[in-house]
């Protein structure tokens, strides 16, 4: 989703300055674009037939809610995406620039409506608005408005698209200083690590603040017992909490060992108050408790910390970019470089964040996630179906390594373009 508007990017540049980089640039990375596309179309459409498999009896109940934002997206986003991807990479002589540039534009429309409308299913789930639970269990969906403006929504979509951005911004800027450290296409590499530089800071900075912010307040207002499980605090602190940078969770004895902490520092980060009490885990009933509160501990705790290095690379990065020196200064060039998987591992840990803190309710306080399996399926098939996706994913995950590795071998010289208007 990061990468289209990146891809946008390229292309309105290239209609201001008439400048052949710039279109070389939105060919190159389109045809990454098709890959990652064509990728999770294969990975996710089985992740969707789970709702009817491994989760029969949450599709039942919920379907008349979470149906309609899924239906939403497949209908609408997806084929809008996917119609208009075919065009873009192949009408740009039919079209003309100016059209084409539209094209683009329809295409980071359409994965960014995606985006919207899954985590508004997702939202959801973690704060339901906005229904009615009938005599036979089910969910009826009563104020379609409310859906579409649950509080729990909007941090989350824009926080999600930022960080999207933040892994494609790594990506250009990462495959920009590989260029320049390997001498071959350098011109492009300048242009990809100068432009993945400017939008990684900018989207770093949104991911913590205000997104960042606005999320974790919104987890203290509706999910206290999941915030007191990501931030460590087992006991409430009556006279401010403090932030924890690093400490080990002990849950068998309710407390972080080896902790690094700063006193009161949570407490005005999350009420503007050095003294506010926030709560601990010791003031909910325990079977209200995440279920994996050290993984949701870890999990939190490496998004965050992922999330200050990148700022503090990308702040480097721009200051010697403004100094005329980032391409000649090797061991930023070197650590951009080897960062480009960094962004993966925070976006994965950032949803192990929220599903684990959801946890142990598939409907926050509504649904326990084991009343939402399906009754017919074992562990076993579970069990064995998991592995066999895990197997079909790596592979499909080395074939995907294989050809991206190919087209940045082959760098944006080799891409073919069809720049003659008919």
């Amino acid at each position: 989703m990061g990468l289209s508007l990146i891809i946008v990017y390229f292309k309105w540049k290239y209609l201001k300055t008439n400048n052949e980089h710039y279109n070389h640039a939105t060919h190159f990375w389109m045809k990454i674009f098709a890959l990652n596309f064509a990728m999770g179309v294969v990975t996710g459409i089985p992740m969707e037939f789970q709702f009817g498999t491994n989760w029969a009896k949450f599709s039942e109940l919920t379907g008349g809610i979470i149906g309609q934002t899924l239906a939403m997206e497949g209908m609408f986003s997806f084929f809008l995406e996917s119609s208009f991807l075919g065009i873009f990479l192949f009408g740009e002589k039919l079209l003309g620039h100016k059209w084409h540039f539209v094209t683009g534009l329809l295409i980071m429309i359409g994965s960014w409506a995606s985006g919207y409308l899954i985590i508004a299913t997702h939202s959801w789930m973690q704060n339901p608005v906005g229904y009615e639970i009938l005599e036979n269990g089910k969910f009826v969906l009563t104020n379609f408005k409310a859906l579409f403006l649950n509080p729990w929504l909007w941090p989350s979509y824009l926080h999600n698209q930022a960080a999207s951005l933040v892994t494609s911004s790594f990506v250009v800027a990462g495959i920009g200083a590989f260029y320049i450290l390997s001498r071959k296409n350098v011109s492009f590499g300048k242009l990809f690590l100068k432009t993945g530089v400017i939008f990684g800071l900018i989207s770093s900075l949104v991911v913590a603040v205000p997104t960042g912010d606005l999320l974790a307040k919104n987890v203290v207002k509706y999910q206290p017992v999941t915030f007191a499980a990501m931030e460590g605090i087992f006991h409430t602190e009556k006279k401010g909490s403090e932030i924890v940078l690093i400490g080990q969770p002990d849950v068998k004895d309710k407390k972080l060992d080896n902790k690094i902490a700063v006193p009161n520092i949570l407490s005005f980060l999350t009420y503007g108050n050095w003294d506010q009490e926030i709560q601990g885990l010791d003031q909910f009933e325990e079977d209200l408790h995440p279920t994996n509160i050290s993984g949701l501990y870890y999990a939190y705790h490496i998004m965050v910390g992922l999330g200050t290095v990148f700022i503090g690379l990308m702040v480097l990065s721009l200051f010697q970019l403004i100094r005329g020196k980032l391409f000649e200064t090797k061991w930023l060039l070197w650590s951009l470089m080897f960062m480009m998987p960094f962004p993966y591992i925070a976006n994965t840990t950032g949803w192990y964040t929220a599903e684990l803190g959801r946890q142990p309710w598939l409907v926050y306080n509504l649904m326990r996630t084991a009343s939402g399996a399906s009754p017919t399926v074992s562990s076993g098939n579970t069990l064995f179906t998991l592995l066999g996706f895990i197997g079909l994913y790596l592979l499909l995950g080395m074939l995907f390594l294989l050809l991206i590795g190919k087209i940045i071998n082959k760098g944006p010289h080799h891409v073919e373009l069809s720049t003659e208007k008919i």
